[in-house]
Order: C-alpha cells, then sequence, then structure tokens
C-alpha cells in the first residue's frame, strides 16, 4: 500500500510539474509583438504609398502611429474587402496578401502598440 502511495504521489508531481513549466512561460512571454513601427509602417508604407503619407488630397494620412491607430478599424474593414467592392483598398491594386491583412488583424487585436 505504501509503495502505491509513493507511486501515485511521484506521478501527481511530475505531473503538476509538466504543466508549470517555465519553458512555456518563456515562449509565450518571447513571442513577437505586432507594433505600429515594427510592422505596420512598412506595410504602409509599401502598399499605401503615396496615396496616404502626408495625407495627399483628401486622403487620411496614416504614416504616422496617432492617425494610423485612429483609423485602425477602418483600414481592416477595406484591406478585407474584395476588389471591386465599394471602398476597397489599396485602391487600383491588387488585394494585400492574408498574410499582410493577418498582421493589421492582429495589431488591433493585442492593443495598437506603437513600439
Amino acid at each position: 500500500m505504501r509503495k502505491v502511495s509513493i507511486a501515485l504521489l511521484l506521478f501527481t508531481a511530475i505531473t503538476l510539474f509538466q504543466f508549470c513549466s517555465s519553458s512555456k512561460k518563456t515562449t509565450a512571454a518571447s513571442a513577437p509583438v505586432t507594433t505600429y513601427d515594427g510592422n505596420i509602417k512598412p506595410l504602409i508604407e509599401a502598399s499605401c504609398a503615396p496615396c496616404h503619407i502626408a495625407g495627399k488630397g483628401n486622403k487620411k494620412a496614416l504614416d504616422n502611429f496617432a492617425n494610423a491607430s485612429a483609423e485602425a478599424d477602418e483600414m481592416i474593414e477595406r484591406i478585407q474587402k474584395n476588389p471591386g467592392d465599394h471602398g476597397f483598398m489599396p485602391m487600383r491594386n491588387s488585394k494585400l496578401p492574408d498574410s499582410s491583412i493577418a498582421i493589421f488583424v492582429d495589431w488591433k487585436k493585442t492593443g495598437l502598440k506603437e513600439k
């Protein structure tokens, strides 16, 4: 009976240590964070220029964090549309790859971080 109790205690301890492993915490903490400076600004410069850089004409300027974060919902809505849909962006260009759209969505989901 005592051997069974020790074995059960040992099994429980191993199971608990498996779920409390610091390697899982490290992985979650070290996951890259989507930021305006690191991820969004380069996409805007590549896909939304020259129209939304310095707000040419009546276009909204998205060349700084304050403006882009204020327009995040609309940007995501418009880049998710299909060419030919009213409001599709980037106008007169191909639809952004799903991976690029996912970066915008992740930026919004993780709190619109600047840096």
